[in-house]
């Protein structure tokens, strides 16, 4: 298990030996709210399957979105990025949707990438539990998690900025944000995301 962290951390992406990151993932999960009683005998209504999705927008060092990876565009311009693709339901145990990134591929004009997750068909996180990030050494034997951010805030929001990766002097940092905000798609999270950097 990774480091656990609060909204607002950031983490140095380098290895105990001082060896910068170079691929990672980016996993993301989350489950639909706890059944509720209805009716006079108590019964149990199935909770709604809840539909999110993650997406990652590339800024470059002006704060200008260059690129984006998300379930209808699986992979990055530079090639860097990958996206495992759809989950529909969030539906099973770890991670339900998860990107790749290679950071050493990353286009050097890109500065910041941020991750996002949405609803597209618009149900709100009132009805999501368990909600996380959590980042990944895919570069090292048996892939440890480095760090876990996990998600407590629910409401009628559509969206949330959950993390960043930023350039550094000497490599890459990775900073939990988990920011609300409304949206159904990467392309209407932009100005949210942006405002994160």
């Amino acid at each position: 298990m990774g480091l656990s962290l609060q909204k607002g951390q950031t983490l140095s992406l380098a290895k105990n030996d001082g060896a910068p990151f170079t691929r990672v993932r980016l996993g993301l999960g989350w489950d639909s709210a706890a059944p509720v009683k209805r009716g006079l005998f108590g019964g149990l209504k199935k909770p709604a399957e809840i539909d999110l999705d993650a997406s990652a927008i590339f800024f470059d060092a002006s704060g200008k979105a260059v690129d984006v990876v998300y379930f209808n565009q699986l992979a990055s311009k530079d090639g860097s990025t990958q996206h495992t693709g759809d989950n529909l339901t969030g539906a099973g145990d770890g991670d339900d949707e998860s990107i790749l990134v290679d950071l050493s591929r990353v286009s050097p004009a890109v500065s910041q990438i941020v991750f996002i997750i949405s609803s597209y068909s618009g149900q709100t996180f009132d009805l999501v539990q368990n909600a996380f990030c959590r980042l990944v050494d895919e570069s090292t034997a048996g892939t440890p998690e480095v760090a876990r951010y996990q998600l407590t805030d629910a409401g009628t929001h559509t969206a949330m900025i959950m993390a960043k990766v930023s350039r550094t002097g000497t490599g890459w940092s990775f900073k939990a944000i988990g920011d609300r905000a409304t949206g159904r798609t990467a392309g209407d999270l932009v100005p949210h995301a942006a405002a994160a950097l």
